[in-house]
């Protein structure tokens, strides 16, 4: 169009900054970019929208941010585009300034923007502004109870601080309609099952997983990751194959690397490390590449517990060969030599270690005080 003479109007300007977003084509972007700003495009709030949404799905936070105070008449579509880049990026802070800010702007809250709130809680475990949050969406959001999504942040904003009760509370509350029927999907299933998992409640997220299915809820994969995760916790090994199988003879679910990594993890906790194998190379004979840092990790610190030197160095070369900056894995194959006083090779890892400037971090923990 633009070769043929044809001007480009804001439908042309935002369709093609939404395809350079989509393809993370940053090349083409800037210069559409470098158009608008000749154009006087710029100061369309729309185009602007699309520059912020574009440098944002980039990760180019500081250019979003720029590019955000360059619109002279803002409206929420351009402020949740920043503060969409902003959570992707876990710069909480940020976020939640951007949010402190919108009302002197004249900037209201919509749905998507009290989501990203209550994110940006969970991801600073600010439980405080979190309740707040809440009772902000009792008070001014309708039918608060059939809103799949604001439930959902809701529960994992409690989950991710901890407070797995209140977790809880909203789940029971949602998909509540009126004349006391519920409607609870996938969506809102999954994640009260992530909250009881990532607490360490894997009893509870076993019995809510087959609560779900008396429900006739239909797991999705990320159902299945948290339940065959929590199975082997729980040392229920037959329970977690049975699940895995149904995957792919139930609900025809494909799955991938991180199932995998799961029913391995679960193997080995048993001390199952030839079964465990044999599920590893049945993950690579369909086409898996070479599978996940976690599922390598898991068979190493299994082969460590049962004083498998071989296949330890076995995972441990798997696990680098994907995350080669990985201190962690040096160190737990350190510890597996040392049960065998393998001093030599102790010495060869860390002098690898000194070699690509890798050192053991330092573990530290925060808390919110009131």
């Amino acid at each position: 169009m633009h070769f043929h003479g044809i001007c480009l109007d804001t439908y042309a300007l935002c369709s093609s900054l939404t395809a350079s977003s989509s393809l993370k084509n940053v090349e083409f972007g800037e210069q559409i970019h470098a158009h608008v700003a000749k154009s006087g495009w710029v100061s369309s709030v729309f185009v602007g929208s699309a520059l912020v949404d574009l440098y944002a799905k980039l990760s180019l936070i500081a250019d979003a941010a720029a590019l955000f105070d360059e619109i002279p008449v803002k409206n929420s579509v351009c402020a949740n585009a920043l503060l969409s880049g902003f959570c992707e990026a876990n710069l909480w802070a940020e976020g939640l300034e951007l949010v402190r800010k919108m009302p002197k702007m004249s900037l209201d809250y919509d749905h998507f923007t009290l989501s990203a709130i209550l994110r940006a809680c969970a991801g600073l475990s600010a439980i405080g502004l979190g309740k707040q949050v809440h009772g902000y969406l009792i008070r001014k959001v309708y039918n608060l109870e059939e809103d799949v999504y604001l439930q959902s942040s809701l529960i994992e904003m409690y989950g991710k601080c901890g407070l797995v009760v209140e977790a809880l509370q909203v789940f029971s509350l949602a998909g509540l309609r009126l004349g006391g029927e519920k409607r609870r999907d996938v969506v809102l299933w999954t994640s009260i099952l992530g909250v009881y998992g990532r607490n360490g409640h894997f009893e509870k997220v076993v019995s809510l997983f087959k609560q779900m299915l008396k429900e006739g809820i239909k797991p999705d994969k990320v159902a299945f990751v948290t339940v065959i995760s929590a199975c082997g916790h729980t040392g229920q090994i037959r329970l977690g194959l049975e699940y895995f199988d149904s995957m792919t003879q139930v609900y025809k679910l494909i799955p991938g690397p991180e199932h995998y990594s799961c029913v391995v993890d679960m193997l080995c906790r048993a001390g199952e490390l030839e079964r465990a194998m044999k599920v590893v190379n049945e993950m690579l004979q369909k086409g898996h590449n070479n599978g996940s840092v976690q599922l390598w990790v898991a068979l190493l610190s299994a082969c460590s517990d049962h004083e498998n030197v071989e296949l330890g160095r076995f995972a441990a070369q798997k696990a680098l060969e994907l995350d080669p900056q990985n201190v962690g894995i040096y160190v737990k194959l350190s510890n597996l030599y040392a049960r065998f006083g393998m001093w030599d090779e102790i010495g060869q890892l860390r002098e690898v270690m000194r070699q690509g400037g890798l050192k053991k971090d330092v573990a530290f923990s925060w808390i919110e005080c009131h």
